[in-house]
């Protein structure tokens, strides 16, 4: 897996001060993409142990609140690969610590069901997210006065509680 960049002291991406991991390799290929350079697979850096612990490293101050994965595409099969074994290691040194994610692919449209998104994977790391930001951006419905989310058909979940009730469980934030 590569990586497109890092940002250590992200606080347009999530809930307080974050650190955030923009994965290389989309196939959704939204029309106004933020991130166009991101759509290619091979861009970036290898995503390797290295990476791995500065960004442990980065998450240590107590005044991050945790991990933002953007991309690209986090639930791209491949990445997902790549991911999961990174955010054991975060769970494990950093349990208190928030995940959030954002995909184009929705929770109960693609990540819960069969879908080209879903692998061996996809279970493990929906279980370790708090909050899932989905829904592919679509510039038509681009509202720069929303929290958290380029368009308005994207939804900010609360993950947890989302499984164990079998029901998309929304949060909303205001600017």
């Amino acid at each position: 897996m590569n990586y497109a960049t890092i940002k250590k002291n992200d606080i347009a991406n999530g809930e307080g001060v974050r650190v955030s991991l923009f994965v290389s390799g989309c196939t959704h290929r939204c029309k106004g993409c933020f991130n166009e350079v991101a759509w290619d697979f091979s861009y970036g850096s290898l995503f390797t142990k290295e990476t791995e612990d500065e960004l442990l490293a980065a998450l240590a101050p107590d005044y991050v609140t945790g991990l933002t994965l953007l991309g690209g595409e986090p639930f791209e099969p491949d990445n997902q690969r790549g991911l999961l074994p990174f955010l054991r290691r975060v769970k494990e040194q950093y349990p208190r610590k928030t995940i959030w994610c954002y995909s184009g692919y929705t929770l109960d449209g693609e990540l819960l069901k069969e879908s080209r998104a879903r692998c061996e994977c996809t279970d493990e790391i929906l279980g370790m997210l708090d909050v899932l930001v989905d829904g592919r951006f679509v510039e038509e419905l681009k509202d720069i006065s929303l929290a958290f989310r380029g368009s308005s058909n994207q939804r900010i979940i609360d993950v947890p509680k989302s499984l164990e009730s079998g029901q998309i469980v929304t949060l909303h934030y205001d600017r």
